[in-house]
């Protein structure tokens, strides 16, 4: 027994390392399998017709980067009905991922049995794998869709006067979008990289029958008649002819609704909204009338353009709404400016003046800032307020001007004259005297001691109107010419309060002017004049009365005007200058 069990032993021993010995056998050829293969493309596969089977993936990464070096930057035919477009695949967004399409090949490193199993059975014919750009792709087919199709269009509406005409609409042809993109990326690395594609028919939006619809329902309606809008106590009427070409029909959607145009709405209210206006004065015909005043509407856009289209809809004699508005009250009501009582012409004055360009533009310009200014009882007037700063871009040009007691050029000279004249119109009209100051020396051409001038920020003409009415001043020149002398005019329209007289004293108190010798490169010469005092006064009555109510006093001192010689004293060199700041003629 003990025999037969030793070799029983000794067999199954031999059984173990026999198949111990198989199994090590096929372990060494799976690992020598595993270690050829296991990072190897499948043999057999092959990318856009270029074979890359059993090749490592740098292998593979470099065939088909030379094979493919071509087809990547070959462009593409497109034929479309006949007609064929050439698209380049950097247009259409297009590019070859070459490490994605290496991987998509098989390669890679895996011991796994089914990837060894694949590797040495054979691979398939592999797409290759695509960068995409898909808004580059989109362009290009929008590009083919314009050279190659036509787009639907819409029907439209168009609003006249009285009316509305129609356009038909018309239906489009169009490549199918994903038809197309679908082509574009099978024909690219293609040996023959074309595509044929087809137009498709594409409906409009708006058809015939939906815009026949929506003018019968909304636009004939909408120019049945007219729509009146309030804006707190202020309807505005608009007729179909004004505001048609606001109109139009629109898509919301599945449906056609009237749209406005804000700006032509706002313009066609805006007499009636905006700031408040205070009423005021001017002249009519020659004659003062009474410019109502105007409330201040404002609205939001929302508001009107909401309201507007409501009532377009609406059927005759419903075709009134109210705007939520806020009014704004001006400051002077017509009832005030009534009050003011401005019924007749209180004074004039007329100065005139010798040819200069330069006095035609500052004067008038002047004349023009002046005139139709309004007076409240009680109120300032200010020649620098109303007039501004003599600016290029006020509308004003170089003149002469007094500084230091010569003549010198600077902006605005010669807007003086209109001050004299002001000041004239304002004596005689019997308003007060708040500022004035004569010229340096005098002047032939203004009334003696009756005369003002200005210069901005230094000299200022101001009077108050101190009556119980309003003063409107009116102002205006008679240009020039070389031939002939121009004149300023300036009346006031009030009601009459007072009869106003002028009478003045001798000149006395003269002084003998020196003569300057300027050296400047703005050096003037002329001949100067004496100097002297004089005593002008104003006497007050009562219209139709001979009664002197009051008497007032202007007393004016001139300086001598000096001759001025341009150049050195006699027998001396060297020169001086002028001083800064001055009133202008």
């Amino acid at each position: 027994m003990a025999k037969d069990s030793g070799r029983e032993t000794l067999g199954g021993k031999a059984v173990l390392v026999a198949l111990a010995t198989v199994l090590l056998l096929a372990g060494g050829l799976y690992a020598a399998a595993g270690a050829f293969a296991s990072d190897r493309v499948p043999r057999g596969t092959t990318v856009a017709g270029v074979e890359v089977g059993g090749k490592s993936p740098e292998q593979a990464r470099r065939t088909l980067e030379r094979e493919l070096a071509e087809r990547v930057e070959a462009p593409l035919t497109v034929t479309v009905e006949g007609e064929s477009v050439e698209v380049s695949p950097q247009e259409a967004g297009l590019a070859l991922d070459l490490d994605g399409t290496v991987e998509a090949a098989g390669a890679g490193d895996s011991w796994a049995p089914d990837r060894l199993w694949d590797y040495w059975t054979g691979g398939d014919e592999v797409e290759p794998v695509l960068d995409v750009d898909e808004s580059a792709l989109e362009a290009t087919i929008e590009r083919l869709d314009s050279e190659l199709g036509t787009e639907p269009v819409d029907a439209t509406a168009t609003f006249t006067a009285s009316t509305v005409r129609t356009t038909p609409a018309t239906t489009g042809r169009l490549l199918d979008e994903e038809a197309a993109r679908e082509g574009l990326l099978s024909a690219y690395l293609a040996e023959e990289p074309t595509v044929e594609l087809e137009l498709v028919d594409v409906e409009p939006t708006i058809t015939d029958a939906e815009m026949e619809e929506a003018v019968s329902e909304l636009a004939n309606p909408a120019l049945s008649g007219p729509v009146t809008l309030v804006f707190g106590d202020s309807p505005v009427t608009l007729r179909p002819r004004d505001y048609a070409p606001a109109l139009s029909l629109e898509a919301d959607g599945d449906e056609l609704e009237l749209a406005t145009d804000l700006d032509v709405v706002k313009r066609l209210v805006g007499d009636a909204t905006g700031a408040p206006v205070d009423a005021t004065w001017r002249l009519v015909d020659g004659k003062p009338r009474v410019v109502p005043a105007k409330p201040g509407v404002s609205y939001e856009d929302g508001a009107v353009t909401d309201t507007f289209l409501e009532l377009l809809t609406r059927p005759e004699g419903e075709r009134t709404g109210e705007v939520e508005a806020e009014v704004e009250e001006p400051d002077v009501s017509t009832k005030e400016a009534r009050s003011w009582k401005i019924r007749e012409r209180v004074s004039t004055f007329t100065t005139e003046y010798p040819h200069a360009d330069y006095r035609n533009t500052n004067i008038g310009r002047a004349a023009e800032l002046v005139n139709g200014t309004v007076l409240a009882p009680g109120e300032t007037f200010s020649m620098n307020d109303i007039v501004g700063e003599r600016t290029r871009e006020n509308g004003f040009t170089e003149g002469f001007v007094i500084s230091d007691g010569i003549l010198r050029e600077d902006l605005g000279g010669g807007v003086s004259q209109l001050a004299t004249t002001l000041f004239n119109a304002m004596f005689f009209a019997g308003l007060e005297d708040v500022e004035h100051k004569p010229h340096s020396f005098y002047i032939d051409r203004y009334p003696v001691g009756r005369e003002a001038t200005v210069a901005w920020g230094v000299l200022d003409l101001r009077f108050r109107n101190d009556t119980d009415h309003g003063v409107l001043v009116q102002s205006f020149i008679n240009p020039s010419t070389p031939g002939t002398t121009g004149s300023v005019t300036v009346n006031m329209y009030s009601t009459k309060t007072w009869d106003v007289t002028a009478r003045a004293s001798e000149r006395y108190n003269y002084t003998s002017p020196d003569v300057r010798y300027l050296q400047t490169p703005d050096c003037y010469a002329y001949t100067g004049s004496s100097g002297f005092t004089i005593d002008v006064f104003r006497d007050f009555r009562r219209p139709g009365e001979s009664e002197v109510v009051r008497t007032e006093k202007f007393n004016t001192v001139y300086t001598p005007s000096d001759s001025v010689r341009c150049g050195p004293p006699p027998g001396q060199g060297g020169g001086n200058g002028g001083g800064n700041g001055g009133d202008d003629t």
